[in-house]
């Protein structure tokens, strides 16, 4: 895999951004940063005039360092719908998104009708060995009702340092009156990365977002699929619908898995750090079996960067609908132990050199949402093993650098 060695591990592309926060700052460290003198004085002026006149002004009173990152937050998100300013809150969402864990109790929550709903327990977490179950209404932790105007309130008050334990209310139905439990925090680990086998030689795998641990997981979840096959597959249906994207490094890795050679993507940016070029090396996990790749219109960002390396290699068949169309490349520039900066910086491209952004791609198979009945079996995953099935496969040479 051939990378600009100062970049790679350092972009992230997707909806959920990742990166080693350490290596970065090393990245950043020598970049010359524009003097004073080089912002335009009037509208410095007038910025400065605008800010005293909204403390002076404005019916309340304002706290000076809020002021300012609101007007910093404001600046950023100007750019574009990716690019922000990242406070302490966002900036911890992030690593843990990106990480792939974090210190908590290991609940997805939701808010339905201002009741915090449990989603789902992770399964093998403390929540889950509690007896926490899906559809729990969570009232209370640690004796203080819950928040239900935000789910960011809640979602902090479960998590802590390990070892520290938090009490939770829950109405279940029924159940006629709150039941209690206690929870010990501990180290929860997100997988991304889920697999079936389908039938006999035919196997699934489900990848719900890219973080650092989704390649591996991804080579794990083949293994056991081959296991439990008792040997080679025949056919795997890769499921991206509804894939907000994530790490690059890790869409990187789930392409590579499936491919022998050839792009994976490339990008293009104003700097030098900003251009980098992906290869795959050698080596299909699948040695060659029939893949079907499932996308919709929420498959964005990383998820496409593996869509569009698949298909441009006639590696997969893709099946759905247009994905999401985000072709774009985040970096992220830690400026504070507690806040980052989230700048887009490059636009990649798939390997026969298309810009998916605001475009999206179109799938080999379009499968309609009128042809999707309410309450029916998934009828894209029938499609899709159907697919498998079929000799006609979409398979081919990959595109190499020189071809696009």
């Amino acid at each position: 895999m051939s990378t600009n060695p100062r970049n790679f591990t350092y972009l992230a592309a997707g909806l959920c951004i990742g990166l080693s926060l350490g290596a970065v700052r090393g990245v950043f460290a020598d970049k010359p940063l524009a003097s004073p003198a080089s912002v335009p004085w009037e509208d410095a002026r007038t910025f400065a005039a605008v800010i005293e006149r909204v403390k002076h002004d404005y019916v309340e009173k304002l706290d000076d360092h809020a002021l300012l990152q609101a007007a910093t937050r404001g600046m950023v998100s100007s750019l574009d719908p990716y690019s922000a300013y990242l406070d302490r809150d966002d900036y911890d969402e992030l690593k843990i998104s990106s990480a792939g864990e974090y210190l908590g109790v290991g609940i997805e929550v939701a808010m339905e009708d201002e009741q915090v709903i449990v989603v789902t327990p992770i399964e093998g977490s403390p929540a889950e060995k509690a007896g926490i179950r899906a559809g729990d209404v969570i009232v209370m932790i640690d004796g203080v009702p819950v928040n239900t105007t935000t789910l960011a309130d809640t979602i902090a008050r479960m998590r802590g340092k390990e070892g520290t334990t938090v009490r939770f209310g829950i109405e279940r139905d029924g159940s006629a009156e709150p039941l209690q439990f206690s929870i010990k925090r501990q180290r929860v680990e997100l997988h991304s990365v889920k697999a079936e086998l389908s039938e006999p030689g035919f196997g699934y795998v489900r990848i719900s977002q890219f973080s650092d641990s989704t390649g591996p997981e991804l080579i794990a979840a083949l293994g056991t699929l081959r296991h439990r096959n008792a040997g080679p597959l025949r056919g795997l249906v890769l499921d991206l619908r509804d894939n907000p994207g994530g790490v690059l490094e890790a869409a990187v890795a789930v392409a590579d898995a499936f491919l022998d050679k050839g792009v994976i993507v490339t990008a293009k940016g104003r700097t030098s750090d900003s251009k980098f070029e992906m290869d795959a090396t050698p080596g299909d996990e699948l040695t060659g079996a029939p893949l079907v790749v499932l996308v919709n219109g929420g498959s964005a960002s990383a998820a496409e960067i593996v869509a569009g390396a698949l298909k441009d290699n006639h590696r997969a068949t893709l099946m759905g609908r247009t994905t999401f169309g985000k072709g774009s490349v985040q970096t992220i520039v830690p400026l504070t132990e507690d806040s980052a900066l989230k700048l887009t910086t490059s636009l990649y491209y798939t390997p026969s050199g298309a810009s998916i952004n605001h475009k999206g791609i179109t799938p080999d198979i379009e499968i309609k949402r009128a042809d999707i009945l309410p309450g029916s079996p998934d009828p894209e995953m029938k499609a899709a093993l159907k697919e498998l099935k079929a000799p006609t496969v979409n398979r081919g040479p990959p595109l190499t650098a020189a071809a696009r």
